[in-house]
Parts: C-alpha cells; structure tokens; sequence
C-alpha cells in the first residue's frame, strides 16, 4: 500500500471512520470496531451471555454499517475486535495480550462506523457522537495500559470522551441515533450501551463469527467472513 499523508503508519493508535477510513490507513495488526448504537454493544452483551454470533446475522440484526467495517477488517487479515462503551477497558487488555501474544509493537487502528444515511451503496456517512465517545473510552483505556502512541485524529478523540465522560449518558439519549430508538421504545437499550466499562468481554471475529477474546489463543487471528 503506497504510503500517503492520511494513512495514520506512523502512530501506533490510529482512528478513522467507517469502511473508507479502514481504507484510508496503513494495514493494522488489531481492528477495533465501534458501533455503539447498537452493533458492538448489542454483539458484547450476546457474546458475554455464551453465545456465538454469526457475521451475517448480526448484521441483518443490528448495524448494517458496523458489520460492513468488520467484515472489511476481516478481509485484511487483522484481529477485529468489537469495542464500546460498556467494554472499552476490556478491549484494551485483550489488545495488550494481543501484543504481548505477536511478542512485538502491534498496530491499533480504532473505527468509528459512523451511521449511514440509507442502505444504498452511495449512501453517505453520518458522524456519530456516540461512536466517537466509544472510540475515545478504548482510545484512553489504551493510554491507560501505555500504549499511547496515537495519532492526532485518536488523541482527539480520546480528549472528547475524557472531557465529557460524566455526560454520556444523556449525550446518547439526546444524540439522533439516542433520540431514534427512544422513538422505537428502545430507552434501555440505549441507558445500558452508556455504561463505561459494564463489561469484561471482548467479542473477537473468528472463522466468521463473533466469540469471547481468549488471551494467548493462537487462532484468535481472524479469517474473511465465508471462508
């Protein structure tokens, strides 16, 4: 991949948006996908319950868009994890094991999935507020265990969630993607995804489907979703 002034090489932890941000940067060792509202929450709670959550219906069930940059993720051979708001401070240790298990200084690229405007592939990407919190809690939960390395567009980030954590809940109730499942009666699913660190499992991507991170798996490298 020829190099260029967007692609985050130089930093460690690197942070972009949706599936042409993934593009945009340097391949990475780990993937973190952040959709809060409600992709990774909703796979974190199902997989912290002993469930295995195929790819494929966990798209249809709760995020088009977050499954689409994790499936991208796949593709490119890194470890894709699913991270949030209730499990920020997990996805950082298992990124930590991840390295201490490569034996080596491991690339962390975080993505926000943003929310698409439709369902059509021109669709456009619509900033999310409640992805940028939950990239910014794994973002500084990292910075917590030492791996601070980060580029400017992640310490932003990172800034973000650090300067307003005592307001995220209501910035999720009173955010579009808040204020639209409230609209479905949704109300608790939303209160529950706006607890910082409610939960110590880390959905990994594996062989296509979502399970618990284990530290030290050798097979917790994951493959393109079908194959």
């Amino acid at each position: 991949m020829p190099e260029s002034p967007f692609d985050q090489r130089r930093y460690q932890v690197r942070l972009e948006w949706g599936t042409a941000g993934l593009a945009r940067l340097a391949p990475s060792d780990v993937v973190v996908v952040v959709d809060v509202l409600r992709f990774s929450t909703t796979v974190t709670d199902a997989v912290a319950r002993g469930e295995t959550v195929p790819l494929d219906e966990s798209a249809d069930a709760v995020s088009v868009n977050g499954a689409a940059v994790a499936t991208a993720a796949a593709a490119s051979g890194a470890v894709v994890l699913l991270g949030c708001l209730r499990n920020a401070r997990a996805v950082a240790g298992a990124v930590m094991a991840e390295q201490r298990r490569r034996g080596d200084r491991t690339s962390i690229a975080v993505i926000a999935a943003g929310e698409l405007t439709g369902r059509e592939p021109d669709a456009a990407l619509r900033f999310a507020v409640e992805d940028q919190l939950g990239a910014g809690a794994v973002i500084d939960a990292l910075g917590a265990l030492g791996i601070d390395h980060t580029s400017p567009e992640a310490a932003a980030a990172c800034e973000a969630f650090r300067g307003l954590r005592g307001a995220v809940r209501h910035l999720l109730t009173a955010s579009g993607s808040g204020q639209e499942l409230l609209d479905l009666g949704r109300r608790d699913e939303v209160l529950a995804a706006a607890s910082v660190d409610a939960a110590s499992v880390v959905p990994v991507l594996r062989d296509g489907a979502f399970v618990a991170y284990e530290a030290g798996d050798p097979s917790a490298k994951s493959e393109p979703a079908g194959q």
